[in-house]
C-alpha cells in the first residue's frame, strides 16, 4: 500500500492452486550433501508469494503425521527440522536475486539485493547466519538488512548441539547457538 515491493517466501507444504512453477531451481547445501529445490510463484493482493518447493516439506503434510508441519506431535521437533529449515532460508535469501518476477505494472524484474528480510520464529532464525557467512563475507547483500521477529515461542527449534556441522555455518558462529535452559 505504500509503494513497496513485497515478498513472502514459505515451504511449500501443499499445492497452492494459484502458484504456477517459475521453471527457475538452485541447488543448496543440506548437511552433507547438495539438494535441489524450485520455486513456485504467485501474485495475491500486490504481494509475491514465493513457494519453496522440495520433498522434505510435501512428505511432512502427506505423509503419515496428517498436517504436522514442524514435528510427529505437539512440542516433539522433526529429526530433520534443521535441515528442512536451513534449505528454506538458503532459498529465501536467492529469491530476491534470482526469481524474475514481473507480477504488477509497478515492478518488473529481480527484486536485487537492497532488501530488507524479516525473519520469523527460529524457522528462519539461520537467514541472517547465511546472509553474513554466504553473501556479506563476499560482498553481496552489501545494505541488505534483517529484522527478526518472533510469534510463537512455544516453538524453538532445540537440536543437538553435536549437529551444528550440519548448518554448514563458520565455527566462530558456534558460540551463538550455545544457549542452556533457565
Amino acid at each position: 500500500a505504500n509503494g513497496h515491493r513485497v515478498m513472502t517466501v514459505a515451504p511449500r507444504y501443499d499445492q497452492y492452486k494459484d502458484a504456477w512453477d517459475t521453471g527457475v531451481a538452485i541447488e543448496v547445501k543440506v548437511g552433507y550433501i547438495t539438494e535441489k529445490v524450485r520455486f513456485f510463484h504467485c501474485y495475491k493482493r500486490g504481494v509475491d508469494r514465493v513457494f519453496i518447493d522440495h520433498p522434505m516439506f510435501l512428505e511432512k503434510v502427506w505423509g503419515k503425521t496428517g498436517s504436522k508441519i514442524y514435528g510427529p506431535t505437539t512440542g516433539t521437533d522433526y529429526e530433520d527440522n534443521q535441515l528442512r529449515f536451513s534449505m528454506l532460508c538458503q532459498a529465501a535469501l536467492e529469491a530476491p536475486r534470482i526469481l524474475n518476477l514481473n507480477s504488477c505494472e509497478y515492478f518488473s524484474g529481480p527484486y536485487g539485493e537492497d532488501v530488507v528480510f524479516i525473519a520469523n520464529d527460529w524457522h528462519t532464525a539461520l537467514l541472517p547466519c547465511h546472509l553474513k557467512s554466504m553473501y556479506k563475507s563476499k560482498g553481496m547483500y552489501e545494505t541488505a538488512k534483517v529484522a527478526y521477529c518472533i510469534h510463537n515461542i512455544a516453538y524453538q527449534g532445540r537440536f543437538s548441539f553435536s549437529d551444528f556441522s550440519l548448518l554448514n555455518l563458520p565455527d566462530a558462529f558456534r558460540s551463538s547457538f550455545d544457549f542452556i535452559d533457565g
